[in-house]
């Protein structure tokens, strides 16, 4: 049972027909033995570039689809319920455009094109094994030489990693602990190489590996803003990423509720279908509700991005509640199906493999609650100071 979607235009009620259709015909079929054999499906992100859904949020003049937040992150959820790997795989793509399109110059902007029709393919550099949640940490490092950089360090849990045609990479640039820049460095740099990619429990249609880079020399105009700006473009592009996998968590409990429903209405015990049973009636009741509210919070924060507004509380927020709720409903979508729930001949112990690693990647969900915590502490100190200066008597 697809998601009822309430859409703000008729163009993007006809996009999520053309993606439920996509995703039917390309993506369903050959899922379940991608993840089986852990193949990444560089193919497919070359479909869905030239059907113009790589590029959605960026604006038309690049390339992109001009489409908003609040109508991109749906796709995201219909790609998704059928392929979770796909649809994380569409926004690191999305995330690894973002520091060139919003901060690239006009003549680094010319491959936006290609990379949004998903002819190139991009990754995002930022984490490294001693620094993840604290990517100012990060040790990796660009050293100029000349009119070059010289880069030196390993980057790890690379989405894309070996598969990538250019990676954005953040790398120090001086002592300072917030001295990062952002570069682009092409897959066929000298010095570049790529780890075996990582044995996952979950996503395996998805590569993840680690980038080690070993003096490898770019020239100065492969660098993405100004020098020591990378962390300012990576948090931005991270509050964006947050709402692409909080849209992937929807999509995957989404799909896993779909299984769950249909298996229930089949299934009989005692005369009756099971879904006629209270008790497991109201377990899906439950599974509905965590699925519809994390969307609602999901869309909320987009559309504050949309209009412009401040959205980094609610995308930590969005992606905190949609992950945390994924891993709640994959894990009831097994319990629903009982012992087949937990043989590989159904796909929800597949959706609950993958659930896991949404409350971890993006930033980790303690992750999200210092972010959230952190921006309430902000506002009350802001009020408190606004009314205590209210407060104050006039001099005379």
């Amino acid at each position: 049972m697809p998601a009822s979607r309430v859409l703000p235009s008729t163009e993007a009620a006809e996009l999520i027909g053309l993606v439920r259709t996509i995703a039917a015909k390309e993506l369903a079929p050959r899922v379940d033995e991608a993840e089986a054999d852990g193949a990444f499906p560089r193919d497919v992100f070359r479909t869905l570039g030239r059907a113009g859904l790589l590029g959605l949020p960026y604006p038309e003049e690049f390339g992109g689809g001009g489409q908003p937040y609040e109508v991109y992150l749906q796709v995201l959820e219909e790609v998704a319920a059928v392929w979770a790997s796909v649809a994380v795989g569409v926004s690191v793509h999305a995330l690894s455009c973002f520091g060139l399109a919003v901060h690239g110059t006009a003549e680094q902007r010319k491959r936006l094109p290609d990379l949004l029709g998903g002819e190139l393919l991009g990754a995002y550099c930022l984490s490294e094994p001693n620094a993840g949640s604290d990517p100012a940490a990060m040790t990796t490092r660009a050293v100029r030489d000349g009119d070059h950089y010289v880069l030196t360090g390993a980057k790890a849990w690379t989405t894309h990693g070996g598969h990538a045609d250019f990676y954005q990479v953040m790398a120090r640039t001086s002592a300072d602990r917030t001295g990062i820049s952002c570069f682009l460095v092409p897959a066929d740099a000298a010095g570049l190489s790529v780890d075996a990619p990582e044995r996952k429990m979950g996503l395996t249609g998805s590569a993840t590996a680690t980038v080690r880079l070993d003096g490898v020399r770019v020239p100065e105009s492969a660098r993405v803003g100004a020098e020591g700006q990378g962390l300012q473009i990576a948090f931005a592009a991270l509050d964006a990423g947050r709402l692409g996998i909080a849209a992937v968590a929807n999509g995957l409990a989404q799909g896993a509720l779909d299984r769950a429903v249909a298996y229930a209405r089949e299934r009989e015990t005692f005369g009756q279908p099971i879904i006629e049973h209270q008790g497991l009636a109201f377990l899906l009741a439950d599974m509905e509700a965590a699925v519809q509210t994390s969307r609602a919070m999901t869309l909320h924060a987009a559309r504050r991005k949309d209009l412009g507004l401040p959205f980094t509380r609610e995308a930590a927020i969005a992606k905190l509640v949609a992950t945390d709720n994924a891993m709640r409903v994959t894990t009831d979508a097994v319990q629903v199906l009982g012992g087949y729930g937990y043989t590989k001949d159904f796909p929800v112990e597949r959706y609950m493999r993958e659930a896991k690693v949404m409350q971890i990647f993006e930033g980790t969900n303690q992750i999200q609650r210092v972010v959230i915590s952190r921006d309430l502490a902000r506002e009350t100190r802001a009020t408190l100071s606004t009314m205590d200066a209210q407060q104050r008597p006039l001099e005379s």
